[in-house]
């Protein structure tokens, strides 16, 4: 039995890359998600989101409520017992009426005439003697007062100085009306003391009593709830994906349609690459073929100027071979370059058109004018050999008396303009006319190549024939190279 093959388990960076993966898918989708909502939908969604958030911060499992029985066994604060009222205060009518202040205390008054005047003064009744009041008023009078000063000083005295001529029923009767009010005024006060007292007893007895059923309540079990809230950040969380999101959907949607836009491009580049490498394919085949039927042309006329004319025969077969050594390098560069200089491509059309001459001798006069300044310009491969051939097959070669083709660059509002110019019958008047495929192939090309900065035209030239132009934007490939070392 084969062990079972062992498994590494993912380290803490690999799991944060997976997380961070994740988290970043989901946020191009949200993004997306958003961008492909309109705005009056994400407003609906906001306030429902909003809403929402309300109603549920106050629901489970966000808020809940707990109820529980708990009974008090001891009072944290026990009522505190109540104050007796105060026993109200008897108005301040004489110092006599504080006699009464004490019920228990038998208080009495004694009213000794004398020729000084009447005198009241309170004595406890057990300190009066029994003696008579004629024989020893005097000093019963003395001893009644000092017996009494001890435990009824605090007791108010009455004095009343009579006049010398006074009568004595007079006196009698003000000694009479003085006691009598000051015996009513201690009853008074005597009785509003009992009655406070028992107000107070009453009150103390209703207090306790208030006391015990408070307490007794106290010790009543009560229903106690406890809400626990959790859910009290939904709103404010709620706000916070409104805003961000409103923030994601208005700028992921400029990035959208940057990337929309860059992916377009990117496909319009690649569709571009594919059609040029289309037309560099059918340019290198061309340039294989290198016109088959023109060369076994070229070697019969080789063969047959052996035998009747072998210096001309020898100057020809040194064209082809120079024409060949011209072409091989541009067959092997088709698939790496789409451009060359003007010099090379003149070194391609020069011997052909040599090998020509000699193969219509008379009937064709060819003229190349080109500066040397222009021979480091770059121009796209194998154009210019193609019309050179159109113009032969299509212009010269069909007239009997044949003709004439010039090959010409300069420079015009700043771009480089190749023309070949031919004498023939003229554009598409021979039997042997083409179907434009060519002369379409060079259009896309430069369309790849240099885009609306490039172009082609076609038109008569004088006094017969066809002249066509090519114009490219000029660049000098001596100087893009330099620019290229140097940087």
């Amino acid at each position: 039995m084969s062990p079972a093959p062992f498994t590494a388990e993912p380290t803490v960076y690999q799991r944060w890359q997976r997380f961070s993966a994740a988290a970043v898918l989901a946020f191009h989708g949200y993004a997306n998600w958003l961008v492909g909502i309109s705005w009056r939908k994400f407003v609906l969604l906001s306030v429902a989101l909003i809403v929402g958030a309300n109603i549920l911060q106050d629901l489970p499992p966000f808020t809940w409520r707990v109820s529980e029985m708990v009974e008090t066994i001891e009072p944290a604060a026990p009522p505190r017992e109540p104050k007796a009222p105060k026993a109200p205060k008897a108005p301040k009518a004489d110092k006599a009426d504080k006699a009464a202040e004490s019920p228990d205390r038998p208080i009495k008054y004694e009213v000794t005439i004398d020729e000084r005047g009447v005198r009241i003064q309170p004595v406890a009744a057990s300190a009066i003697s029994v003696a008579s009041a004629a024989s020893a008023a005097s000093a019963a009078a003395s001893a009644a007062s000092g017996a009494a000063s001890s435990s009824t000083s605090d007791l108010p005295s009455i004095i009343i100085d009579l006049p010398k001529n006074a009568r004595t029923d007079e006196i009698r009767q003000a000694i009479n009306e003085a006691r009598d009010a000051v015996e009513n005024a201690a009853r008074d006060a005597a009785d509003a003391a009992r009655e406070a007292a028992d107000a107070a007893r009453e009150a103390d007895v209703d207090a306790r009593k208030a006391m015990r059923e408070a307490t007794a309540a106290a010790r009543l079990p009560i229903r106690r709830t406890t809400v626990t809230r959790l859910g009290d950040f939904l709103v404010n969380l709620a706000v916070f994906i409104v805003l961000s999101s409103a923030v994601i959907k208005a700028m992921y949607k400029g990035r959208m349609v940057a990337e929309v836009k860059a992916a377009q491009a990117t496909e319009t580049a690649e569709a571009e690459a594919l059609k040029r490498q289309v037309v560099e394919a059918r340019m290198a085949a061309m340039q294989a073929q290198v016109e088959p039927h023109f060369l076994f042309n070229t070697l019969a006329s080789i063969d047959h100027l052996i035998e009747t004319d072998p210096p001309r025969a020898s100057q020809m077969q040194k064209n082809l071979i120079a024409l060949l050594r011209a072409s091989m390098p541009t067959m092997r560069e088709a698939n790496a370059t789409t451009s060359r200089d003007l010099g090379r491509e003149l070194s391609v059309i020069k011997p052909y058109l040599e090998i020509l001459k000699m193969r219509m001798e008379e009937r064709l006069q060819t003229e190349i004018d080109v500066p040397e300044g222009l021979m480091s310009a770059e121009f796209p491969a194998m154009m210019i050999q193609s019309l050179v051939e159109n113009a032969i097959k299509h212009g010269l070669e069909p007239k009997a008396e044949g003709g004439s083709l010039k090959v010409k660059a300069e420079i015009l509002h700043g771009k480089l303009a190749v023309t070949v110019a031919d004498t023939g019958l003229g554009f598409g008047r021979a039997a042997t006319a083409g179907t434009g495929v060519g002369l379409a192939n060079i259009r896309e090309r430069l369309m790849l190549l240099h885009g609306a900065k490039a172009a082609i035209t076609v038109a008569e030239n004088q006094p017969s024939g066809t002249k066509v132009t090519i114009t490219v934007p000029y660049v000098s490939r001596f100087n893009s190279q330099t620019e290229g070392a140097t940087a």
